[in-house]
């Protein structure tokens, strides 16, 4: 059986979630560790004893791929550096998987996806929502079910980002990109313009920094091309965990609260429900089957560059103190 090779480019906490999702693949492989802190490898070691004991170290990703024998990497490092260790493992031939958010401007993300039908390799990106049953259970109600056009939508994710990530690299401009809008919002931002298929148009956001570098709070209005209304709230300075999506629509409407979904239709008492049971996929397997050449990817970074747009425009519109208009074209 053929395996991909893969190498991890940044081994810190989130590389313990894809190397477990990694073990579970009969047909990847580990074969090699980069960071920049010795110190990661030992934690990640702890973190999966399932690693294959004694990999190949180091401290320049550079290095790894020019002396191991490649087929992938996972890019899992701080945001600012992954256009960097993207761009420069797709020209030496590897497919790659990659951290949200993909990089942090949209002409970083235009060049990615040159750069991968260049190299015609597979990038994915992880959005890992895409993926649960949860939110595929949502989109397919509102593409394929009975629940008619969307026509508002609204968010909250909610977290204690500010203080969780206080003093580390998240913090920092440099290496982040920006604040929670760039983090844990993307994953919003994403999955409203996944499920929903809409194209945010004009939008007015305003932003809270509590004194910290770089945004902390966000709520954000916009108006999509087809008249789907957002709402959308981050809040990065919350007391507790908080995760809720609610989506009107012509005939229905459809709750995700903390990982919990439920439907009605107008006028009907009956919930629809999705099928209970462990979520089968993630962004690892598809990345894996997406080297394989056995199915195509599904989160691509065209969609990482449509959050890319998205994100920039709040942004712009936050310092302006306006409503912006989403540059699509």
């Amino acid at each position: 059986m053929s395996k991909i090779r893969v190498g991890f480019i940044g081994c810190g906490n989130v590389a313990t979630r894809h190397a477990l999702w990694l073990l579970k693949i009969p047909e990847a492989q580990i074969v090699a560790l980069c960071d920049i802190d010795p110190g990661a490898f030992e934690r990640l070691y702890q973190r999966v004893p399932g690693l294959v004991p004694d990999l190949p170290r180091f401290s320049d990703y550079r290095q790894m791929l020019d002396t191991v024998e490649l087929d992938a990497v996972q890019v899992l490092t701080p945001h600012t550096l992954h256009f960097e260790h993207i761009t420069n493992s797709l020209e030496r031939g590897l497919h790659v998987l990659v951290e949200k958010p993909m990089v942090c401007t949209s002409e970083q993300a235009r060049a990615v996806i040159e750069a991968k039908d260049r190299a015609g390799k597979a990038v994915v990106v992880s959005y890992q929502r895409r993926y649960q049953e949860n939110f595929r259970f949502i989109r397919d109600l509102l593409n394929d079910g009975p629940m008619g056009k969307v026509q508002y939508v609204s968010g909250l994710l909610g977290q204690d980002w500010l203080n969780l990530f206080r003093n580390t690299w998240r913090h920092d401009p440099g290496l982040s990109g920006g604040g929670q809008i760039n983090d844990s919002g993307s994953h919003l931002l994403d999955i409203v313009m996944w499920a929903t298929g809409a194209r945010p148009q004009n939008v007015y956001a305003s932003m809270e920094y509590f004194d910290a570098p770089v945004d902390i709070n966000t709520a954000l209005t916009a108006r999509c091309e087809d008249g789907v209304l957002l709402n959308l709230a981050i809040v990065g300075n919350g007391a507790e965990w908080r995760d809720e999506i609610t989506f009107w629509t012509e005939n229905g409407v459809i709750y995700y609260r903390d990982g919990q979904v439920t439907a009605k239709l107008r006028n009907q008492e009956a919930e629809l429900i999705p099928p209970a049971g462990p979520d089968p996929d993630n962004p690892a397997r598809n990345f894996i089957a997406a080297c394989l050449g056995d199915e195509p990817v599904k989160s691509p970074p065209e969609d990482a560059l449509k959050v890319a747009l998205f994100t920039e425009t709040i942004w712009r519109s936050a310092q302006t103190g306006s409503p912006q208009t989403v540059a699509w074209d």
